[in-house]
């Protein structure tokens, strides 16, 4: 029930001036004068008075026409396009947030973990410190499923080297594939819970082949497949979805 946990809200009122700044649409005063040019409404009718005070509890408002839900926090999930950098401050291409809509960065909503620059796939972003916190821990054991293409052939050594445990410089013991399987002559899925730096390129180093490229498909049990995204496509996470990261 934890990952209900964090997509609970206590109903709470606020102006509608604070409702629209909590929700990464810009300064307290930027918001105030988009209310009174008339570009929000709620409940189908416009509202120019910023003081007005609504209910956050299944809020929905419309801006510049577009319809928003309001949300405590914003848990989101991107499928991650290639050449680009879970940092908020990247040193040689373009930062995810570069890619998302302009109200994230105002919220503050954060990468949890990482994906390396050329690594595609699934990534979970949110706003909500004590999500992303959980999320990372590495006592929460949450199985992340890869997809890998190699340079050489998947051998069966190969899969039997990953699964039994291979040691990385700087690793106190083996690590090992929660499991691995060849899906192409080279190309084999691997799940591990670890999260190491670099970890399934190391351990095909370290294994005797070489990692060509890497697709992150699944966290837990939620699925690229079935979010439907499309690479550089988000989508904001519900409670059933979030429940499936446990």
């Amino acid at each position: 029930m934890a990952a209900l946990f964090w997509y609970s809200a206590a109903m709470t009122k606020l102006s509608l001036d604070r409702i629209l700044q909590s929700q990464g649409f810009g300064s307290r005063k930027w918001c105030r004068q988009l209310i009174a040019d008339g570009e929000v409404g709620v409940a189908g009718a416009t509202v120019t008075d910023y003081r007005a005070v609504f209910d956050t509890d299944g809020l929905r408002f419309s801006l510049f026409d577009e319809e928003w839900d309001y949300r405590q926090h914003v848990y989101v999930a991107l499928n991650k396009p290639p050449a680009i950098e879970c940092s908020r401050k990247p040193s040689h291409h373009p930062g995810v947030l570069t890619i998302l809509p302009e109200q994230f960065t105002w919220r503050d909503v954060q990468p949890v973990g990482r994906l390396d620059h050329d690594t595609t796939g699934l990534l979970l972003l949110s706003d909500d410190g004590a999500f992303i916190h959980a999320q990372s821990s590495p006592k929460r054991h949450v199985p992340k499923l890869y997809l890998a293409t190699t340079a050489e052939p998947v051998t069966d050594a190969l899969i039997s080297q990953l699964q039994q445990g291979v040691q990385l410089h700087d690793e106190p013991g083996l690590l090992a594939a929660l499991s691995c399987k060849r899906v192409g002559p080279q190309q084999l899925e691997i799940v591990l819970e670890q999260g190491k730096y670099h970890q399934v390129k190391r351990m095909l180093v370290a294994a005797g082949n070489h990692c060509t490229a890497l697709q992150r498909t699944a966290i837990g049990e939620l699925t690229l497949t079935a979010l439907e995204l499309e690479e550089g496509e988000w989508c904001f996470l519900e409670p059933d979805q979030l429940a499936l990261l446990r």
